[in-house]
């Protein structure tokens, strides 16, 4: 490269250089200006480089160090609300005292709907289990080409939407097939898991039981509607880690920039999801709350439960990643 700039100096620079005194320091001039963008040039080289080699670079703890922490200051805070509201220090009211004062109408919806959530939980796990069983299936939702992972997709935000669009009615009926179906594929999402081993599922299980279990204590004795103006940055943040995940597909966790989207997915999942978890639950007591008892439409149970479902799902699937393993570089 500083072959190619000195060719730029014209030739009559050295040689006039040779019999006047003051064109000399003119050529001394030009030869050091040239000398300067070539040294400027190689730096930029040396840059350019090093930023196209740091989403390859060899990934370090510091994005998992982050990760957990952020999990560990997002744990203090929930065991600090549920401390706060549970022991009535907030002057405002929440839905557990308004409990005692719920028409039997509204105790009923609520009731109803954390049994349609019970029964998809169940559901999914009896899904998983089969799917597990059977080598063609299994092969088949392990499958990483992109056809696979577009089918799969497809099959659960499809199944979800019609569940949803479905209008319900007491008893057995369309929705609650269509309910039944939904849960049935989710069911085989999760299958792959059952590779952690039982042991780690049983314990993550106990896990999300015991996460889930604090945050719907903390989203009931919080005040009515702390949590149902989150929305807006609950949707820009479902954005980040969708995009983090999708990205985690193109560069393993072993490089830098894989090992940050990575820990975006996992950790800040975890923590996204919780927060979905309140949001959620205010949401289905709110909804038990207003619904109008004679409304032409009666309350959906199986669509208010969900929300919760999907939330406890994917706080299971991290929480299982994370005692695998998972939510660590490998050694």
């Amino acid at each position: 490269m500083f072959a190619a700039r000195l060719t730029r100096v014209p030739l009559t620079a050295f040689v006039t250089g040779l019999g006047k005194a003051s064109s000399g320091h003119t050529s001394c001039m030009t030869i050091r200006t040239y000398a300067n963008e070539t040294r400027f040039g190689l730096r930029q080289a040396v840059k350019r480089k090093t930023l196209k080699e740091m989403a390859q670079a060899p990934a370090t703890d510091t994005a998992f160090t982050l990760g957990r922490t952020g999990v560990a200051v997002a744990s203090g805070l929930g065991i600090g609300a549920l401390c706060y509201y549970g022991t009535g220090m907030s002057s405002e009211t929440g839905a557990i005292d308004r409990a005692m004062l719920w028409p039997p109408v509204v105790r009923q919806r609520v009731k109803d709907t954390y049994m349609y959530f019970a029964g998809s939980i169940a559901m999914t796990a009896v899904s998983a289990i089969a799917v597990s069983r059977s080598p063609a299936l299994m092969n088949l939702m392990m499958k990483n080409s992109w056809m696979a992972i577009g089918a799969t997709f497809a099959a659960m935000i499809g199944s979800g939407m019609v569940c949803r669009s479905i209008p319900y009615q007491e008893g057995f009926g369309t929705k609650q097939l269509a309910w039944m179906v939904h849960s049935g594929i989710m069911g085989m999402v999760v299958a792959p898991l059952v590779l952690l081993g039982g042991p780690v599922l049983i314990r993550a299980a106990w896990y999300t039981a015991g996460v889930v279990g604090g945050l719907s204590a903390v989203a009931i004795c919080a005040p009515s509607d702390k949590f149902l103006n989150m929305g807006g940055p609950l949707a820009i943040g479902l954005g980040l880690v969708l995009a983090s995940s999708i990205g985690g597909m193109f560069l393993p966790p072993s490089t830098a920039l894989g090992a940050g989207l990575y820990s975006v997915s996992m950790y800040g999942g975890l923590v996204l999801f919780g927060l979905f978890l309140l949001y959620d639950t205010q949401r289905v007591i709110k909804m038990a709350e207003t619904h109008p008892q004679y409304a032409v439409q009666p309350f959906d149970p199986v669509n208010a439960s969900i929300g919760i479902y999907i939330d406890t799902l994917n706080i299971f699937i991290r929480i299982a990643m994370m005692m695998a393993g998972g939510g660590g570089r490998k050694k």
